[in-house]
């Protein structure tokens, strides 16, 4: 049954978890190195992810012998490798020379769009949330990430190369600090008694 409040709580920690405002240096970065960004062909393929993880999430990493907790260490280890390359201004992600799809499933849809930590609450949601309202929780975060990824060459020239490159380090010391923290959370989860 649709319910307006719970729309609300979804949208507003999807929102906060996907942050996908912090990601505009880092996409700003990959589109650089790609020279384009296929922003339909992200949103696309990040809520795939998210739907498939709000339909089965645990079945499928079950499949696979895969736990909810290794699934946000390997999403941790990609996001730690982006932070670093923001920070030393090294070059992990090397774009294909013969892809011209250009930047758009990894590292965009998945982990900075539908990374572990988005999947892993989408899973942790379904407790609390009807799974109708989640889903259209995920479109309207979708919805707002697509314009985000469609204006990035604008928010460039507003930001100029000075600022972006002050942003770039800023959120990449931040993402280095989610990625620790995730890599803690999951690799030794504290247990109490």
């Amino acid at each position: 049954m649709i319910d307006f409040k719970q729309i609300l709580s979804v949208s507003l920690i999807l929102f906060s978890v996907i942050d996908i405002l912090g990601s505009i240096p880092i996409i700003i970065n990959l589109r650089k190195k790609a020279g384009h960004i296929q922003s339909e062909k992200a949103t696309l393929a990040a809520g795939l992810l998210m739907i498939l993880f709000l339909l089965a999430g645990k079945s499928i990493l079950g499949l696979f012998g895969i736990g909810v907790e290794d699934f946000a260490i390997a999403g941790a280890l990609i996001i730690f490798a982006l932070g670093a390359e923001m920070i030393l201004g090294i070059e992990i992600f090397k774009p294909d020379p013969d892809a011209s799809s250009g930047a758009s499933i990894v590292p965009i849809a998945f982990p900075l769009i539908a990374g572990a930590g988005t999947l892993t609450t989408i899973l942790t949601l379904k407790a609390e949330f009807a799974q109708v309202n989640i889903a259209i929780g995920i479109v309207l975060n979708l919805i707002f990430v697509y314009a985000v990824l469609k204006s990035t060459t604008w928010l460039e020239r507003k930001l100029g190369k000075t600022g972006l490159d002050v942003l770039r380090r800023i959120f990449g010391i931040i993402l280095l600090s989610i990625a620790v923290k995730i890599f803690k959370t999951n690799a030794f989860p504290i247990e109490i008694g």
